[in-house]
C-alpha cells in the first residue's frame, strides 16, 4: 500500500485486538474503539471475592490459544505473556469415585483409560497426529477450500457425529463422561449431528498442546495483545461506545467486534436487505450462569486426580451430562446444570492469596435465565467433594444478565455470541461468501459469531483482517 490507510476496531475484545494487531502488521494506522473503561471484553481479570485472589471474569482455560495459527506466530512472550500448565487438563469425575482423565498426550492419556485405551488411541491419535496441519483448516470458516483435505475429511469422520454416538464407541463411563464433557463446551443438543466437533477439537488440541492458563490471569493475553498493537503503532481509545456510525471517526475500513445484530443496530439500512435480515435474525444460545468462589486450602474432591486438574467437568454420568444439554437448549434448567470448574491457581499460584484459593465455575444455564443457580453450582461441586461448602470463604455472582451488562456481546448470558446450531455453524453469521464482509463497503465483522466461533484464538480477528486488507490493496 503506496499510502497509509486507516482502520478502526470496534471492540478490544481478543478477536479486535488480534485484527488490530493483523492490520497494524502491514503498516496499516489502527485506532480500535471500547466502549468499557478497560480493555479485554471476555479476557479481563479482577479481585472478585477476597483481596489478593484473582478470578478470571470470562475465559479462563485456553487450549486454542496456545494452539492458535495466528497468536502463536506473535511475539506475545516478549509483551508478557506466560502460559502455564497444570498437571492434569482435564478431570471428570463420578459419583462412585472414579474418574475420567485427559492428560498429556493420547497415549497418556489411553494409559488411564484401560479398556478404553486402545479405542481412544484409534479415535482420537490421528487427530492428534494430524492436528498441526488442520489446525488452520479447523480455525476457520465450514464453507471453504481446505489446505490438507484428506486430513479434514478424516476429522470430520469424527466431527460429523452426534456426540452422543462416538461416545458409544467407548466401553466404560469415564471414557464416556470425559468425551461428552469436551464435547458440552458446544453449548447445543449432544445427539445432534456434528456436535462432536467441539469435543474432538479441544481433545485432540489438549493432546497436543494441552489445556494452559495464562499466567497472572487471562487479562495478560489482553495486555500483550495491546502492548503489542501499541508497539505497531496503533492506539486504543477507551469509554467510546459506538451505537452508531455518527460515533465511528473516518477510516478506509471499519472492523466490528460484536454480535451481528449488535453490527445491524449501528449500521441501520445501510447493510444490505438479505444480510441485514439475517444479521437482525441471528439466534442466541444457552448462557452461563458463573459462580467465583474463594476456597481455603482448594476443594476437596474424592477424586485425587480432580485436585491436580486445571480443568474439572462437573456433570457426572454421561446421561446426566446428555439430558443437562438437552434441557438448557430447550430452556428449561436442569435439575443437575453441567458445571466447567477452573483450577487455573494449580498452575499459577499467583492467583492465590496464602491459603486461599480462586475457583472459577460456570453452570450452562437457559438464555436470558433470571433464577438463582447458585445453589445448584455449589451443592454439585459439593456431590464430588464432601466438605467443600465448608471450605467456601466468600462467593461472588454472574448472572446471564450481569453478562449481558458486562459485554453486549453476550445476549441473554450467550457467552459463545450466537446459537452453535447446525445452520449457524454452516452459515456463520450468513450464507455469504466471505463470511467476515457485510456487504458494506468497508466494513467487517471480527467477533466470534464469525468463522470459527467462540474461543481465546484471535483468528475470527486475524481472518477479517485479511478480508479487510484485501479491500485496502484493490
Amino acid at each position: 500500500m503506496s499510502t497509509r490507510r486507516t482502520a478502526v476496531v470496534v471492540g478490544s475484545g481478543p478477536n479486535g485486538l488480534a485484527a488490530a494487531v493483523a492490520l497494524a502488521q502491514q503498516g496499516v494506522s489502527v485506532t480500535v474503539l471500547e466502549a468499557a473503561s478497560e480493555i479485554g471484553g471476555g479476557t479481563r481479570t479482577a479481585e472478585l471475592t477476597e483481596p489478593g485472589v484473582l478470578h478470571d471474569v470470562c475465559s479462563a482455560i485456553h487450549p486454542f490459544g496456545v494452539a492458535s495459527p495466528y497468536l502463536r506466530t506473535l511475539p506475545l512472550a516478549e509483551h508478557g505473556l506466560r502460559w502455564v500448565w497444570p498437571e492434569i487438563d482435564v478431570a471428570h469425575p463420578l459419583e462412585d469415585g472414579s474418574v475420567g482423565v485427559l492428560a498429556g498426550d493420547v497415549v497418556q492419556t489411553a494409559a488411564g483409560l484401560g479398556v478404553d485405551g486402545r479405542r481412544w488411541r484409534q479415535v482420537f491419535g490421528p487427530l492428534e497426529a494430524a492436528f498441526p496441519q488442520l489446525a488452520d483448516d479447523i480455525l476457520g470458516p465450514l464453507l471453504s477450500v481446505p489446505k490438507h483435505p484428506i486430513k479434514l475429511a478424516q476429522f470430520g469422520l469424527r466431527a460429523g457425529l452426534p456426540a452422543t454416538v462416538l461416545a458409544k464407541t467407548f466401553k466404560t463411563p469415564q471414557a464416556q463422561a470425559l468425551f461428552l464433557g469436551c464435547a458440552a463446551h458446544v453449548y447445543r443438543p449432544l445427539n445432534r449431528p456434528a456436535s462432536a466437533a467441539v469435543g474432538a477439537m479441544m481433545i485432540a488440541a489438549g493432546h497436543v498442546h494441552g489445556w494452559p492458563a495464562a499466567q497472572g490471569g487471562s487479562q495478560a493475553i489482553t495486555t500483550a495483545l495491546a502492548s503489542l498493537l501499541g508497539e505497531l503503532g496503533g492506539s486504543i481509545v477507551l469509554d467510546h461506545r459506538v451505537s452508531s456510525v455518527t460515533d465511528l471517526p473516518a477510516a478506509d475500513v471499519t472492523l466490528f467486534d460484536t454480535t451481528p445484530t449488535g453490527f445491524a443496530d449501528i449500521v441501520g439500512d445501510l447493510a444490505p436487505s438479505r444480510l441485514g435480515k439475517a444479521y437482525r435474525s441471528w439466534k442466541y444460545g444457552p448462557a452461563a450462569f458463573k459462580v467465583d468462589i474463594a476456597v481455603r486450602d482448594g476443594v476437596p474432591w474424592t477424586a485425587p486426580e480432580a485436585r491436580k486438574a486445571g480443568t474439572v467437568h462437573v456433570g457426572g454420568s454421561p446421561d446426566v451430562v446428555v439430558q443437562a444439554e438437552r434441557d438448557v437448549v430447550a430452556g428449561r434448567m436442569p435439575e443437575r446444570p453441567f458445571i466447567l470448574v477452573g483450577q487455573q491457581y494449580l498452575a499459577d499460584p499467583t492467583r492465590s492469596a496464602g491459603d486461599l484459593h480462586p475457583i472459577w465455575a460456570y453452570a450452562h444455564v437457559p438464555n436470558g435465565y433470571a433464577g438463582d443457580a447458585t445453589g445448584a453450582v455449589l451443592d454439585e461441586i459439593e456431590r464430588y467433594a464432601p466438605g467443600f461448602r465448608d471450605r467456601v470463604v466468600s462467593t461472588s455472582v454472574m448472572t446471564p444478565a450481569d453478562y449481558e451488562s458486562y459485554n453486549a456481546n453476550y445476549v441473554g448470558g450467550d457467552i459463545a455470541a450466537g446459537s452453535n446450531s447446525l445452520p449457524q455453524l454452516i452459515a456463520r453469521p450468513a450464507l455469504t461468501a466471505d463470511p467476515y464482509d457485510t456487504g458494506v463497503p468497508g466494513m467487517y465483522l471480527c467477533s466470534a459469531s464469525t468463522p470459527p466461533g467462540a474461543g481465546v484464538h484471535g483468528m475470527c480477528g486475524y481472518r477479517a483482517a485479511q478480508s479487510a486488507l484485501k479491500h485496502l490493496r484493490r
